[in-house]
């Protein structure tokens, strides 16, 4: 996402500007884009949750030579995402320096936020969509031809009401719960949408203490959406964010939990602390002025026993764990702590 994609309640309270670019692209092309392999370009931040979320899809379901990324850099101005890890500061396959330049292809006119993840029409340049949440699910139904073989069923059909139901309450509390209590200008809104975070996570608490996922007994979308706001909690949204009743090291079945999915290929072999802090901390300057970037915290406890696979359920269903992190798209070293090889293979 951008900061470009909020506003204020006249109570002080956050709202999310969800207006997003909503074309589709599908199997049958009914949009007027087809899955095609090599086509599409996939743009995303590390920095940013949403964006994060479309990388792990694609990792898990083997898209890697169908669907090519592009690296935005951990920061941002008020106009925005730009590709500043790039030689020159190009993505070598748009050519293009900001990813504005995308939208602004698709529509001169174009008003509303630039946010990550993007799918980028290579041919034309423009952007077919910013609708993070669509995205993943046509990633998991839409390019199944492309699935890499032992490619998991993210969102199994007789599993989906009540993976939106889950999904639904932690984005409302959770995902945007954070954001509500970071960006509230008022003393009422924040303590409502910090009140919410916290019943939130107490709720998942008990949820995860007696079952190893949030729906069924395999990795689904909840559980994605749910790991990225999870892997920054503690080092940006429990300071920066104000939602200080507690750390995510101070929830039990939580903390077992996210380490959990750290732990399995995908998930910590994305997650890059360093441009997640660089981010937050240098880009919201109305809640940190100085652009400070704290040094902590110390990641490695992620990689601390979770013993979660004594609760049963099997990651990858009737899949298989996706092979080493593609050449070139490794979290850069000192940025995390997971090596790129793995070896969980249930």
């Amino acid at each position: 996402m951008s900061s470009d994609t909020k506003d204020l309640g006249t109570d002080g309270s956050f709202r999310r500007d969800q207006n997003y670019l909503t074309t589709r692209i599908t199997a049958d092309g009914r949009d007027g884009y087809p899955v095609d392999a090599g086509r599409y370009r996939l743009v995303v931040a590390r920095a940013c949750p949403w964006a994060n979320r479309a990388v792990i899809v694609r990792r898990l379901l083997g898209l890697e030579p169908a669907l090519s990324m592009g690296m935005c850099g951990p920061t941002h101005d008020e106009r925005s995402w730009t590709f500043d890890l790039d030689p020159g500061g190009v993505d070598p396959v748009l050519k293009i320096e900001r990813l504005q330049q995308a939208f602004f292809a698709r529509d001169p006119d174009y008003s509303r936020g630039i946010t990550v993840p993007a799918l980028v029409d290579v041919p034309t340049g423009q952007v077919v969509t910013n609708d993070y949440k669509q995205m993943t699910i046509d990633m998991s139904l839409e390019w199944t031809r492309h699935h890499r073989d032992g490619a998991p069923e993210l969102y199994p059909e007789p599993l989906r009401d009540e993976i939106e139901d889950v999904a639904g309450l932690v984005f409302e509390d959770v995902n945007n719960g954070v954001y509500k209590c970071g960006f509230a200008t008022s003393q009422e809104a924040y303590e409502k949408a910090y009140g919410a975070l916290f019943a939130r996570l107490d709720w998942l608490e008990q949820r995860l203490s007696g079952r190893r996922y949030l729906v069924g007994d395999t990795i689904t979308e909840a559980d994605i959406r749910l790991f990225t706001t999870l892997a920054r909690f503690d080092a940006v949204y429990h300071n920066h964010f104000k939602c200080n009743r507690n750390k995510l090291i101070e929830m039990p079945a939580l903390w077992a939990y996210a380490r959990d999915l750290f732990q399995t290929p995908g998930f910590g072999d994305t997650t890059d602390f360093v441009q997640i802090k660089q981010h937050y901390y240098g880009v919201h300057k109305n809640l940190n002025p100085s652009g400070i970037v704290p040094l902590g915290p110390d990641p490695s406890g992620w990689l601390t026993e979770h013993h979660r696979d004594q609760l049963g359920g099997r990651p990858f269903g009737d899949g298989t764990a996706p092979g080493p992190v593609a050449a070139g798209e490794q979290v850069w070293p000192g940025h995390g702590v997971v090596d790129p090889v793995t070896t969980l293979t249930d």
